[in-house]
């Protein structure tokens, strides 16, 4: 018997999931997709498995704007396991070794300035990055370890939370492509016991916050309850990750040229960079850079309705 194609639906906007632990990034968009049943589908950079939080989910056309999203600065609190490495550096990889456990509260709040403002980091094997389009986490399963070239981060925002025996919650606030893993590790190194990531949880990705965030049980219940529309009322507009780029409207003559890839004027843009566009209507547009003449180029535009 043929199979009948499922017809998607074009919807768009923004699900922001608190993702569960154990699954993969990928796997928590595709199950949200099938939920809303969604023609087209982006996530804005991974969370390991072990990883919760918040995971900006993009549908529609929102999938437009993901990149910038990806380059937002992110939040996150981790539980930080004194004593001992692992491969992965996290509870999910083999110890590699025990050391014991001299250091306290005191030491390690008098070390963590050191990881504040720029640091430079070596990534972990066990990650996505890739080497000859191979990802090295799958090389580090194989057993296999390469060279990776150190790249500059910034910590904005490193404090201790709270220590208990060989435990220590961190609050992180950093740039994008900060390893976690790898912060906790070198701390670790710094206080001459070792660490890893025992819990980590994103609470902070650009502008969405934890308290945003709904869970996948609730959007199931959603969808048991009211199929696949039931679960648009969780959608937020396509520019909310944008909330703080300049706001430019344009007249429906300048709108007009505008989404057909004309360079226009507008009264209130700002001198230079890039900015959020919307049409006399106040419907969002797309997004434009301001060019050295003043006038508003098209960079990505929203399809029409």
């Amino acid at each position: 018997m043929a199979q009948v194609k499922r017809i998607r639906r074009n919807v768009s906007g923004i699900i922001l999931l608190d993702k569960p632990l154990g699954f993969t990034s990928n796997a928590a968009l595709q199950k949200v997709r099938w939920l809303l049943n969604a023609e087209k589908a982006g996530h804005t950079g991974s969370l390991d498995p072990l990883a919760t939080g918040v995971l900006p989910l993009c549908f529609g056309e929102a999938t437009k704007f993901s990149q910038y999203l990806l380059d937002s600065d992110k939040g996150y609190e981790t539980v930080m396991q004194l004593g001992q490495t692992t491969n992965t550096a996290d509870a999910e990889g083999e110890v590699l070794q025990t050391r014991e456990v001299t250091v306290g509260r005191v030491d390690i709040e008098a070390l963590l300035p050191r990881f504040r403002g720029p640091i430079s980091q070596i990534p972990p094997m066990y990650s996505a990055l890739k080497r000859d389009g191979q990802p090295l986490y799958k090389l580090a399963r194989a057993g296999e370890v390469v060279e990776r070239e150190a790249r500059s981060v910034t910590i904005g925002r490193l404090e201790l939370l709270e220590c208990e025996g060989t435990r220590a919650r961190l609050s992180v606030g950093c740039s994008k492509g900060t390893y976690i893993r790898t912060l906790v590790e070198d701390i670790g190194e710094a206080l001459g016991c070792g660490a890893y990531v025992a819990e980590l949880r994103r609470t902070h990705a650009g502008p969405f916050e934890l308290a945003q965030t709904v869970t996948l049980e609730e959007l199931e219940q959603a969808h048991a309850e009211g199929g696949n529309e039931a679960l648009d009322r969780f959608l937020m507009p396509a520019d909310s990750g944008l909330q703080d780029w300049p706001l430019v409207g344009l007249s429906e003559h300048s709108a007009f040229y505008w989404l057909h890839g004309q360079a226009v004027r507008a009264p209130d843009a700002p001198q230079f960079g890039m900015v959020r566009v919307q049409d006399h209507n106040g419907r969002f547009i797309g997004i434009g850079e301001v060019s050295e003449d003043g006038r508003i180029a098209p960079r990505r535009l929203i399809r029409s309705e």
